[in-house]
């Protein structure tokens, strides 16, 4: 390349026009070669897909006979070629052709031994059907977990996403080699002599996708990983992203580090941002380096729960600080403080008038405490908005106020209040010190033993999740991606425990932020957990296996416990958040989330227009997962909160009616095979309305698994 960029010097002296053509060629043949990196591709990948019904035509796997170890299976693929029915229930005729034989092998197992496997390019029908949700923002977007595998859940986001994802967070296994990842179902273990170039290859058809998935014109990518796999993916990074700037990030898990006989100890882990577009990283409280995360808290908001549970509440003297907070009943707006409840009065003889609840400064256990503020001084922060309130609490909501320092911090400029909430509490924004992050991190709140599993602990108590990364870590993390940007899509497709919901939660929090997560993970079950199964006969498909996968047993009871401030037994979680911005995890956030699974529809009816409830999700997370979700069809059209569907366009005249006299409405789904009707129908489209055009075969429009790499 260095003698053909010398020739190309002397062909610019002579046509300076032929040699900027050239040169232009030659760039771009650049960028397509790979340099340093070079890996095999392997056998495409397959995915197993158990609870799938089987069809005629379908490639299935045999299933361990219930007790039976997995290892002693057949794990060769075999084809549907018939299904009927016998005396013992209904069986599957199979078929395959090994190289050995001439003929074909045909054997017959009962469809409940089966499990349905899909191939790289088999083509894949999806679907999403809704396992739950938690409404607890208002009309805030939804967060989504998708129970799926994520190759899969990536190419169906590309019709409901693309381009549109403001930054991607991920945390790939890290191929240590201890039974810690699939490929082809299988895990891959530290003797596996192609071990790095599998995980290679798993990770570069996923990359493809999300590279799609990135706004081009302003987003980050995040892998976080370990020093097994960090050149590898450094370089597989700068051949899938020619034109992004990327940088790496030493960051301090563990303090003590993990002693190794003989060797230096490990303490820390990587962080490749990947900027792409004219994307930036923030500037923050810290540089991330020096241990002043302090100075940078201080800065901070933080509000303080106004309750104080030391033994000063009625039986201490101390009757000016023991005072009832008064609520509208319905909406538990707040109204008033009472006055001080004299010595020796009851609190049951105090009269709640009509309409109205109280609440009294006593803690969860039943003792007296007392407010922090008096009745006057209560007023006075009250009108200078320097009091809000949190989620229900017995007969209110949790009040909290503003320290004097807090209060120091707004009169010299340092926190700037933006605005005020629905009760009139000041919105506040740290505005001092700002610097640009270092390279290296290393701050305590980045433990991952102190901040990753012991949050976990408290969240789904007795719940074991390995390793998860610490709340704080991947809150700073994002906070450098997308902290100016408060309606940012945020994309995870490694979820696990989902920390990065939990964390995108807590940056709304402190900004007043709408952004809204992705996560997606799929429903495998722990290896020791698998044998304790097996043992007890079960397997996978069956739903007492299930229900201990990781997306059941763990992300989705941890996004629900991170939002309602309650384990998944009801009990309110004890402790408080730190750093940046301290309150009661048993607060909870002001945010709605919907959890789903992704299935895989039958041609047949999808073909015939019989699906629409599948793909009703899908239509509902490109809209922006606000409101209503349109699930059925309609008489001719529906028109939700952003978005509206029309079926039949004979109703169009009516649809656009709608459309225009409802103003959140931001697209319009048309479903017609009809090009100048469908043109008709756009002109007429209020100019905001983003037209969609569905074609009355699902299967044109949402076909995956083909003709991708």
């Amino acid at each position: 390349m260095s003698r053909l960029s010398n020739l190309l010097r002397e062909v610019e002296e002579k046509d300076p026009q032929l040699a900027a053509d050239l040169r232009r060629e030659v760039e771009a043949l650049s960028r397509r070669r790979a340099f340093g990196l070079s890996f095999e591709r392997h056998i495409p990948e397959t995915v197993e897909l158990p609870g799938r019904p089987v069809r005629r035509g379908d490639k299935v796997r045999f299933l361990p006979y219930r007790g039976q170890a997995p290892s002693s299976v057949d794990r060769r693929l075999w084809r549907v070629a018939a299904i009927r029915r016998t005396d013992d229930g209904r069986v599957a005729d199979l078929v395959r052709r090994d190289d050995q034989d001439d003929e074909p092998v045909t054997i017959s197992r009962s469809l409940d031994d089966l499990v349905v496997v899909a191939e790289f390019r088999d083509p894949v029908y999806p679907g999403l059907v809704s396992t739950g949700k938690i409404e607890h923002g208002g009309d805030k977007p939804f967060h989504t977990v998708i129970n799926a595998e994520n190759y899969h859940a990536l190419q169906a986001l590309l019709y409901t996403h693309e381009g549109k994802i403001d930054a991607i967070y991920i945390d790939p296994p890290y191929n240590s080699g201890a039974r810690d990842w699939k490929y082809n179902n299988d895990y891959v273990d530290s003797d596996d002599a192609y071990r790095h170039s599998k995980w290679l290859a798993m990770m570069e058809r996923r990359l493809k996708l999300a590279k799609r998935l990135l706004n081009p014109n302003d987003s980050v990518l995040i892998v976080t990983i370990d020093e097994r796999e960090y050149l590898r993916l450094g370089l597989l990074l700068e051949q899938m992203f020619p034109d992004a700037a990327i940088q790496m990030v030493s960051t301090v898990i563990n303090r003590k580090g993990n002693p190794r006989r003989g060797e230096f100890s490990r303490c820390e882990e990587y962080l490749f941002f990947v900027r792409y577009g004219g994307a930036t990283i923030s500037a923050g409280q810290s540089d991330m380096l020096s241990q002043d995360a302090g100075n940078a808290k201080e800065a901070g908001v933080r509000w303080k729960s106004l309750l104080r549970l030391a033994s000063t509440g009625q039986t201490s003297g101390r009757f000016n600080l023991f005072y009832p907070l008064y609520f509208e009943e319905k909406t538990r707006r707040f109204l008033r403080a009472g006055d001080p409840l004299p010595e020796g009065v009851d609190i049951g003889t105090v009269v709640i008038p009509p309409g109205e609840t109280i609440l009294w400064p006593i803690s969860k256990d039943g003792n007296d405490g007392r407010w922090s503020l008096s009745v006057e001084k209560l007023h006075d922060y009250l009108e200078r908005g320097y009091v809000r309130f949190g989620q229900p609490n017995g007969g209110g909501r949790t009040p909290y106020y503003l320290m004097s320092g807090q209060i120091d911090a707004i009169a010299s400029g340092d926190l700037v209040a933006t605005g005020r909430d629905s009760d009139g509490a000041v919105v506040l924004q740290s505005v001092t010190p700002q610097r640009q992050p270092l390279s290296v991190w290393n701050q305590q709140s980045h433990s991952t033993s102190g901040h990753g599993t012991a949050m976990l602990r408290d969240l789904i108590p007795g719940r074991k999740f390995p390793y998860p990364k610490s709340l704080y870590a991947v809150e700073d993390a994002l906070r450098f991606a997308v902290g100016a940007k408060p309606e940012a899509l945020v994309l995870d497709f490694f979820s696990g425990s989902g920390t990065t919901s939990h964390a995108v939660m807590r940056l709304n929090r402190q900004d007043g932020g709408r952004r809204r997560s992705i996560m997606v993970t799929n429903n495998e079950v722990a290896g020791d957990e698998q044998r304790a199964l097996q043992e007890r006969g079960l397997r996978p498909g069956d739903p007492d296996w299930e229900r201990w996968g990781i997306c059941d047993y763990i992300t989705k009871p941890r996004v629900a416990a991170a939002i309602t401030g309650h384990t998944p037994e009801g009990e309110p979680i004890q402790g408080d958040y730190r750093f940046t911005d301290e309150f009661p995890i048993a607060d909870g956030f002001e945010e709605n989330v919907e959890y789903f699974t992704m299935t895989y529809e039958a041609p047949r009816p999808v073909a015939h227009n019989r699906s629409f409830e599948a793909v009703a999700p899908l239509l509902w997370l490109k809209a922006g997962s606000v409101g209503r979700r349109i699930d059925k069809v309609a008489d001719g059209f529906d028109v939700a909160d952003t978005y509206g569907v029309l079926f039949d366009l004979d109703a169009s005249q009516k649809f656009l009616f709608v459309i225009a006299d409802t103003e959140a409405v931001r697209m319009a789904f048309i479903v017609t095979d009809d090009d100048r009707g469908f043109q008709m129908v756009c002109a007429d489209l209020p100019a905001q309305v983003e037209p969609v055009r569905l074609y009355e075969s699902y299967l044109t429009n949402f076909t995956i698994n083909t003709s991708r790499d």
